[in-house]
Order: C-alpha cells, then sequence, then structure tokens
C-alpha cells in the first residue's frame, strides 16, 4: 500500500478548552496511559504507513515530548518515518486558522513525497481502523475522495459533518451543522484521496481564495467529484466536549469495549519505566484502571488513574479521572471530577459533579 499519513493535531482544540489550554488536542491523556494522537498514529502505522506528517500549531511542547522521534511507533527512520510538520500558512507565515490553511502550509511536504494516496486524520476521536481497507475501497469505487463515518446518534458540537449515501456508497447530500435529530452518518474526521489529485484541490483554493475544507470543497463537490463514503462499524468514540471526554473515558471501564480497541492489533504509546502499583490493607479498588506506579491507600470505584497517583487513606475516589502525579489526601472525597496533572486535593475536601458536568480541576493546582 502507497500512502503517506497527515494527523492534525490541533484542529479541534476548541472542543475541550480546559484541557487544550496547555497542550494540543492530540496530546490530551486518555485511557490511563496514553494521548489521543496515539490512536491515529498506531491506526496508520498498523496499516502500514510508514510516513507520517503531525500537522502542529500551537501549545505542542508536550506533543513534541510525547511523540519523540516515534520510536514507539517504529517511525524512526531514515527514509520517511515520523515528521512534525510547521504551523504556518506558506502564503502568509502565519498560523493557519482552518484545515485547508494548514494544507496549504505542507504543499512543500506533499510535493516531495511519492506516494499515491493520502490519509489524512484527526485527534478528536478514537476508533481502531485499518486504513488498508479504506484505501480498497477507494480503489474499487474510483472515487476521488472517501470520507469515513459512522452511523450513531448525533451529538451537535461546534462543527460537525453529516451525509447522505446512495447505495453504490456515493455521497449525494453533504450538510455541515444540519439541525437535525437521531441517527445519522457522521463524518469521523477521516478522509482516503490521491496525493495529487490533493495537490491540485489546494492549489485551486489558493487561487479561488477559498479558506474551508468543509464548506469551499467538499460541500460544493457533491455533485461535481466523486465522494464516497465508507462506513466504520466498529467502536468509535468522538470527544467534542469535556462531558463527552469524561463519558468516553469512563467506557473504557467495560472490557467487551477494551477488547475490542487494544485487542488484536496494539496501541501504541510512549514507554515509561515506573514500578509496580502498591495496594496497602486499607485499600479498596472495584472496577477500575490503575496505572503504574500508583499508591492506593483509599478506594477507588469506577474510576480510571494515570500513572504516580497517590490515594491517602481513608480518601474515596468514585467515578472520576485522575491525571498523573496527583494526590488525594486523606479524606478526601472525589466523584464525577477530572483532575488534571500535578493536582494535589488537601485533606478532608469534597468535590462533587455529574455525568454531564463533571468537576474539572486545572493542571498544577492545590485544592
Amino acid at each position: 500500500m502507497s500512502a503517506v499519513g497527515v494527523i492534525f493535531s490541533n484542529i479541534h482544540d476548541e472542543n475541550i478548552p480546559e484541557l487544550s489550554r496547555l497542550r494540543s488536542m492530540g496530546s490530551i491523556p486518555f485511557g490511563g496511559r496514553y494521548r489521543l494522537i496515539d490512536f491515529a498514529l498506531s491506526n496508520m502505522v498498523n496499516s502500514g504507513i510508514t510516513t507520517v506528517g503531525v500537522i502542529t500549531k500551537n501549545n505542542y511542547q508536550s506533543l513534541m515530548d510525547h511523540i519523540g522521534s516515534g520510536k514507539e511507533w517504529d517511525l524512526a527512520r531514515k527514509d520517511g518515518g515520523l515528521m512534525v510538520l510547521p504551523p504556518y500558512n506558506d502564503e502568509y507565515e502565519s498560523l493557519y486558522h482552518t484545515r485547508l490553511d494548514a494544507l496549504k502550509g505542507i504543499i512543500g511536504f506533499l510535493n516531495r513525497r511519492t506516494e499515491e494516496y493520502v490519509v489524512m486524520s484527526d485527534c478528536d476521536g478514537i476508533c481502531k481502523i485499518d486504513f488498508g481497507k479504506v484505501i480498497a475501497f477507494h480503489e474499487e469505487k474510483q472515487a476521488d475522495i472517501t470520507l469515513v463515518y459512522h452511523n450513531e446518534e448525533l451529538v451537535k458540537s461546534p462543527y460537525y459533518i453529516t451525509f447522505d449515501t446512495n447505495d453504490a456508497g456515493r455521497i449525494t447530500d453533504l450538510q455541515i451543522n444540519a439541525n437535525i435529530t437521531g441517527k445519522a452518518n457522521v463524518y469521523i474526521n477521516i478522509m482516503v484521496l490521491n496525493r495529487q489529485f490533493l495537490i491540485n484541490i489546494i492549489n485551486n483554493a489558493i487561487t479561488r481564495g477559498a479558506n474551508s475544507f468543509g464548506r469551499d470543497i467538499l460541500a460544493k463537490s457533491v455533485d461535481s467529484m466523486k465522494l464516497c463514503g465508507y462506513e466504520f462499524k466498529g467502536y468509535y468514540a468522538g470527544m467534542d466536549s469535556m462531558a463527552q471526554y469524561y463519558k468516553r473515558n469512563l467506557e473504557m471501564l467495560d472490557s467487551s469495549i477494551r477488547d475490542e480497541l487494544f485487542g488484536a492489533r496494539d496501541i501504541y504509546t510512549k514507554v515509561k519505566d515506573s514500578a509496580p502499583s502498591k495496594y496497602t490493607e486499607t485499600a479498596e479498588v472495584k472496577n477500575s484502571l490503575i496505572s503504574d506506579g500508583c499508591v492506593i491507600e483509599g478506594t477507588v470505584e469506577n474510576s480510571i488513574l494515570f500513572r504516580g497517583v497517590k490515594i491517602e487513606k481513608g480518601a474515596v475516589v468514585r467515578n472520576s479521572i485522575v491525571m498523573q502525579d496527583n494526590v488525594i489526601g486523606k479524606g478526601a472525597q472525589l466523584n464525577a471530577v477530572i483532575t488534571d496533572k500535578n493536582v494535589v486535593v488537601r485533606d478532608r475536601r469534597v468535590l462533587s459533579g455529574t455525568e454531564d458536568f463533571p468537576f474539572f480541576i486545572p493542571k498544577g493546582s492545590m485544592v
């Protein structure tokens, strides 16, 4: 398979501003030990894509620390491998504002590649998908552009695309932010198209002054281009709000979802050498994911703990997401709480949110 990958690490930062204030969407922690970009990178590597360009914009120090040279994904290569692409629009040497602006900025990268296809993916959702099957579908349908979709209950976000397809898989109507309810074919921000065709689109957009890939390219080309929809039928978790992020994390406590997402092909991430977690005689843990390096002296139920968390004696953590290197003090009680990294919750504090409005504590806070 001859394809190059392009990952947008910042496109959806506005969806979860609480977590992306100091990091890119791609580097948001997930599931106890992963970052959101791990899923897009792993899907590409597992599909045989050995050259991946990651488009950055701002707050990407955390992302750089995480992906490094790409060694964990077998992308530390002399030819191709992992490439971090600049966040600038070539024409104005300014930060991009839209997906099309970002693509204008990497046209030199695309021109230098020799692969036949480009696989583009965002970091606002997680799934395990074989891009080889998507490209085979794209070739079979002789499509100009193939959009991957998931038929699901529509959860409206700041920007979403839905579309209808005919029996042959061709998109017959494409809507942006349509006022519809119920189940719909929701585009999950994964796209396949011919590399030279993409270059032509970008050059034409520069000539015409187009700025939005969705509105100026896709929506206006339903009749003039052959747009096809590939249905992904597996588990897909989109995250367009803090409530969705909270919900999708806690879904990892379901063993059937974990098996589908992490079984068979691996999801790779940066490896850190940590001691095993320690459970004292006062610890009580139920239905939770506990990462390495934790010390549990209290109670943890239906929660996810990242590396290096300490739950002190008498503390109770329920239905919560506790990120790396947190300390939950003696007698403290947390319910439906998300704590960012390096948070200290002092003794006997009682904090509670709800499923729809989880209580969030910013990075480095002491409560």
